[in-house]
C-alpha cells in the first residue's frame, strides 16, 4: 500500500514540475498562485484519508493563499 501511495505521489510531483515548466514567461503573482495550487492539490492527496474529492478542494485553496501572499 506504501509502495502505491509513493508512486502516486511521485508520478503528480513529476506532472506538476513539467506544468510549471511552461511557466516561465508568467509574472511572479501567477507563478505564486499556480505553485501553490499544486502544493495544496499533492499536500492533500497525501493525508492519510486522501480523497479525489480534497485534492480537488485543495487546489483552489492552495491558489488562494499563493495569490494572497503573492500581492504582498
Amino acid at each position: 500500500m506504501k509502495t502505491i501511495r509513493r508512486a502516486r505521489f511521485c508520478a503528480l510531483a513529476v506532472a506538476v514540475l513539467f506544468g510549471l515548466g511552461a511557466c516561465a514567461d508568467m509574472v511572479a503573482l501567477d507563478k505564486g498562485s499556480s505553485i501553490d495550487a499544486g502544493a495544496g492539490a499533492i499536500g492533500v492527496a497525501n493525508l492519510p484519508d486522501g480523497s479525489s474529492v480534497g485534492t480537488v478542494g485543495g487546489a483552489p485553496v492552495g491558489g488562494v493563499i499563493g495569490h494572497d501572499v503573492g500581492k504582498k
